[in-house]
């Protein structure tokens, strides 16, 4: 395992394996992973480098101890929140957005607020049993900037989003998988080994197809289902029209051996 520390406190840890999975740590968990200045800039920073990193295939985005993230450090809220919600290269959730890999969060304890916003930034959610998904933004007077607004009634629907984040009610990870935004629900022993299990099968799969396919997906979110759609059928012209005759043999060659290693099915 190759470990490239991104903060000179060893604050946010990235570890980069052969087959491709990245690991990215939130550690500071004396404080439940609460996130300073520093903090943010270097997360985004990470995120950026992982993207640009073409060994990298799927990044798995955890934080140590009790907690995934319990928002921003507080302490620091005014040198945290003035200006620096415009600045995309210290913005961890505008890089997550940016990445082509997929991203996959591994939530154990508590997401709060600004650790539920990164964690809605993530493709996929994997959770603990018993984590909790906590927006604060109106009992302690914070204005979200990174998502949270909008993304979650998206999500679970206007009428619920607007409880969860008006009265700050925990929704647990079970709660979470049944509204739609929490993937898989897992024992905490098992919490990195379900993010590295979905990770690996990311990782089997045509990664040119993986990286289209995730664009085409967050960015068809973005439009009304008509678009959407017209936008799905543009890019699979542009990806057919730019595969050769080989290509296309080496597609027909492959999916020939798959089919004839299928075992049969009986009905």
């Amino acid at each position: 395992m190759d470990r490239k520390q991104s903060s000179p406190e060893n604050l946010i840890l990235v570890d980069r394996e052969p087959d491709g999975v990245a690991f990215v740590t939130i550690n500071r968990a004396k404080l439940l992973n609460s996130l300073t200045k520093a903090m943010i800039t270097d997360l985004a920073r990470a995120i950026k480098s992982l993207n640009q990193d073409d060994s990298v295939r799927v990044i798995v985005l955890s934080g140590a101890g009790r907690a995934f993230c319990s928002g921003v450090d507080l302490t620091a809220a005014e040198d945290v929140f003035k200006g620096d919600v415009k600045d995309i290269e210290a913005d961890p959730v505008a890089q997550m957005e940016r990445c082509k890999k997929p991203i996959i969060a591994a939530i154990n304890g508590f997401a709060v607020t600004a650790g539920f916003e990164i964690a809605l930034a993530c493709d996929i959610i994997v959770a603990a049993k018993g984590a909790k998904f906590i927006d604060t933004h109106a009992r302690f007077g914070i204005f979200p900037s990174w998502g949270l607004s909008q993304k979650l009634s998206r999500i679970i629907g206007a009428n619920k989003a607007r409880e969860v984040s008006l009265t700050a009610t925990p929704l647990t990870a079970e709660v979470g998988e049944r509204l739609g935004f929490v993937n898989h629900v897992v024992e905490e022993s098992e919490l990195l080994k379900k993010a590295r299990e979905v990770a690996g099968a990311i990782v089997k799969n045509n990664q040119d197809l993986v990286l289209r396919y995730k664009a085409v997906i967050n960015d068809g979110l973005k439009l009304d289902l008509g678009h959407a759609l017209t936008l799905e059928k543009e890019r699979a012209h542009e990806y057919y029209n730019g595969m050769t005759k080989d290509q296309f043999k080496k597609m027909q060659e492959f999916i020939a051996g798959r089919t004839l290693k299928r075992p049969s099915s009986k009905l």
